[in-house]
């Protein structure tokens, strides 16, 4: 008579890579249903002043961190910021290589503590930033009085340039190295009893004469502007 086979008894170390495994796929189960938890940054704003540009977005991070990235127009994506939780990053050193090239910045999300995980499309979450060209879209810092001098009814004024970091072997760039001619100042000045206020456009330096002006020294104040040749003239830029 033939002996019944039973069903083999498994081994206890094969119980236990069993019971292993079925915990790992929990676990990658359970961490897939966690992306969904993972936001896409929104409202990414560059702020930029006398070349110093931050990437800003929103919202503040919950369960996923941030990285971001910068590229040219005709080059590659480049990582900075890596795996962060402020909603911010610093990318003055990449522009200030060419202030005359246009930037695109894009922000990604991962989950928080599984950042080699990427979305349902297996792609990170990412946003992409509008285009940025420093030459054009820095903003220009309020301009410092180096120097100026009335007498009787004439006043001698001189702006000093703003440095920045823009640099050509090793050295630091004014506002005037790199805008030249094409950056103005705006000089505002009255009397304490004067409601309204004069102003006169010049490169650094001025020399006014003004029979409006009295022998107790004015108030000053300065605005830089840069202008830009084209097809229609020369336009301001603020």
């Amino acid at each position: 008579m033939a002996i019944p086979a039973w069903p083999p008894v498994p081994r206890p170390e094969t119980a236990v890579a069993r019971t292993l495994l079925l915990g790992w796929v929990f676990a990658q189960v359970a961490g897939a249903t966690g992306t969904t938890d993972t936001v896409a940054a929104y409202n990414l704003t560059w702020k930029s002043t006398n070349f110093k540009t931050i990437l800003e977005w929103q919202p503040k991070p919950i369960n996923h961190v941030y990285t971001v990235q910068i590229s040219t127009k005709s080059g590659d994506w480049k990582n900075k910021c890596f795996h962060i939780t402020d909603t911010e990053c610093d990318l003055t050193d990449e522009i200030v290589k060419d202030v005359n090239q246009t930037y695109l910045a894009r922000v990604l999300s991962y989950p928080a503590g599984n950042v080699g995980s990427a979305g349902s499309a297996g792609e990170p979450l990412f946003v992409n930033s509008p285009e940025f060209t420093p030459y054009l879209d820095t903003n220009l810092g309020q301009p410092t009085i180096k120097s100026f001098e009335q007498v009787r009814t004439k006043l001698n004024v001189t702006v000093q340039d703003a440095r920045t970091l823009v640099r050509i072997n090793d050295t630091f760039l004014s506002l005037r190295d790199i805008f030249g001619k094409d950056l103005i100042y705006t000089l505002y000045y009255w009397r304490a009893s004067s409601t309204g206020k004069k102003c006169s456009l010049s490169l650094e330096l001025w020399y006014l004469w003004s029979s409006s002006l009295s022998s107790s020294w004015p108030y000053l104040y300065t605005s830089a502007e840069r202008q830009e040749w084209g097809r229609a003239g020369r336009r301001t830029l603020h």
